[in-house]
């Protein structure tokens, strides 16, 4: 569970690197300007964190499923080798899809304006500033969507019915607890697959920039941070070495 977390950690603090502080320096400066290559940069990094972040949720739900459905067979389930496979395969996968939509995003002519109507790179808001017919392309979007949101999605709903069906058996006390930490766990799935899919599984007709700009907070910069909060510090073990790290630097300091 804690490989894993490591992992999310690292794609969320990357993820808000990549898109909050030139979105901060462009507000604060009043230029609003990205280069091509750094356009480019930001695209791929972000499609790589998004695609992978997808993945892995799925990994750490069946992580969950194999914790409390099948306690016995854990350390089997989800030994070493086995988290390794998921988080490299998570990136490996991400970056792959992740470079084949930055090239042919790319590789579109922009005849005309180059004014890109959002608050960072995103494939909607640069296809609406193509001259030439981008419906094949967006066909290729929605493969993608179906392998990274909607498979990934119903996975991690398949394993979360399994594991209420298997709390509901288990005493009062476990039991909330393990309702109070799935539910939360689906909070966050729920904000971030919601507005991931309703963005990229549409048509590029139906996109207002208004409604891609509102519905790309959730996932490129509130559900990163929240994801601490739910999966770390909702965890004594977590809030322990937290406040152990906390009293030894105040002890060291006096």
């Amino acid at each position: 569970m804690y490989f894993l977390l490591r992992h999310l950690s690292f794609m969320d603090i990357l993820h808000i690197s990549n898109i909050v502080p030139k979105m901060v320096t462009n507000f604060l400066s009043g230029s609003r300007t990205i280069s091509f290559a750094g356009c480019g940069f930001q695209l791929f990094l972000s499609l790589t964190l998004l695609g992978g972040e997808c993945l892995l949720l799925v990994a750490m739900s069946y992580d969950r499923y194999a914790a409390i459905c099948h306690p016995l067979h854990y350390p089997l389930l989800m030994n070493e080798g086995i988290s390794v496979l998921m988080a490299g395969g998570s990136w490996l996968v991400a970056a792959i899809n992740s470079a084949v939509h930055t090239a042919f995003v790319l590789h579109f002519p922009f005849c005309g304006s180059r004014a890109i109507d959002h608050f960072f790179c995103e494939v909607p808001a640069m296809l609406k500033l193509s001259c030439v017919d981008t419906s094949s392309y967006e066909r290729g979007v929605d493969v993608s969507g179906i392998i990274f949101l909607l498979i990934p999605f119903s996975l991690i709903s398949v394993s979360y019915i399994q594991i209420l069906l298997t709390v509901l058996q288990m005493k009062s006390e476990t039991r909330k607890k393990s309702f109070s930490t799935c539910s939360y766990h689906m909070v966050v799935v729920i904000m971030y697959y919601g507005p991931f899919i309703f963005t990229y599984m549409r048509p590029k007709s139906y996109h207002t920039p208004g409604q891609d700009k509102f519905l790309a907070i959730f996932y490129t910069i509130l559900t990163p941070m929240l994801n601490p909060i739910i999966y770390s510090f909702r965890n004594k073990d977590v809030l322990a070495a937290v406040k152990n790290v906390v009293k030894s630097n105040f002890l060291h300091r006096k």
